[in-house]
């Protein structure tokens, strides 16, 4: 398979139309039906659904595969030519991958960052939010240069820098809820109210603090990122269970917080791949994070 008719077949599905992806790569559509009939053709499967003409194509369980194993390959690409290029630049330029979990801690490695950026402008850092099966998938598969996780570092895999703070859990609720009187939320507050947590909390961190009685409790929405969920706690759909600091928590917005009691908290990591060859530019930055992490 060529990379090339790979990323016709991304483009495909991307748009879902034969004749927005010929626009977009900037060839004749009977070219691109073409190169994607030979790809199936190659692989011995279809890979889209025929529908009627105007209907949008629909992706095979077999495209399905091979447009999450593309895009991975072809960002694997992208991100090797990168790091190839940067090496042949005299100043010291390019791109550092990092996948990293929600806290207000990733404050220490946005300082560590500027510190970085201050003496190399030309040095990009992207970022990607997810869960932390999603984030180490992706940096054991060499598309990302470190990943910062909230759960137990498997010491034998990865090398790992702890976060100088940790996570405090809590409620974040209406200001006029009969729960915000109290200053600390406790297990049997929480009983037969309707909550909303992660789903890697529910696997991970509420358990030690439930115990048991995690099964009794009222689980009505989760989610993956802190935004929409604080828009599910404004709109009266539950309590959200999350760190500290993920929602906008002023006078004017009408949540407030209030920490678990006992106290349930969570480490943070910088972790990558034991053995992993280093870019100049990722060398730096954890260079800098060593700093960071230290001089707090």
């Amino acid at each position: 398979m060529e990379l090339r008719v790979l990323k016709y077949f991304l483009a495909v599905a991307r748009e879902g139309n034969m004749s927005k992806a010929a626009e977009s790569l900037h060839v004749t559509q009977p070219t691109l039906s073409k190169q994607i009939s030979d790809l199936e053709w190659e692989l011995g499967t279809p890979l889209f659904f025929r529908n009627k003409q105007g209907k949008p194509l629909v992706l095979t369980e077999a495209g399905k595969i091979l447009q999450k194993r593309g895009t991975d390959i072809a960002e694997m690409i992208s991100k090797t030519e990168n790091d190839v290029r940067s090496l042949l630049n005299e100043e010291v330029s390019g791109e550092i991958s990092v996948g990293c979990a929600e806290s207000k801690n990733m404050s220490y490695f946005a300082d560590a960052l500027v510190a970085l950026q201050k003496v190399y402008p030309k040095i990009r850092c992207n970022l990607f939010s997810g869960d932390t099966s999603d984030i180490i998938g992706k940096l054991d598969s060499g598309l990302l240069d470190f990943a910062v996780i909230v759960q137990n570092v498997d010491l034998e895999k990865y090398n790992c820098i702890s976060f100088p703070a940790k996570d405090r859990w809590g409620v974040i609720m209406k200001k006029n809820s009969p729960l915000a009187k109290k200053e600390a939320v406790e297990l049997n507050d929480l009983l037969d109210l309707p909550l909303i947590c992660s789903r890697q909390s529910l696997r991970e961190d509420l358990p030690k603090w439930f115990g048991e009685t995690l099964n009794r409790m009222n689980i009505v929405a989760t989610s993956n990122l802190p935004y929409n969920a604080g828009v599910l706690a404004q709109s009266n759909v539950g309590y959200l269970l999350m760190f500290e600091g993920l929602v906008d928590i002023n006078e004017e917005t009408c949540l407030c917080f209030r920490p678990l009691k006992p106290e349930l908290t969570t480490d943070m990591h910088l972790i990558w791949r034991r053995g992993q060859e280093f870019t100049k530019c990722a060398e730096l930055l954890l260079s800098e994070v060593r700093k960071v992490f230290l001089n707090v």
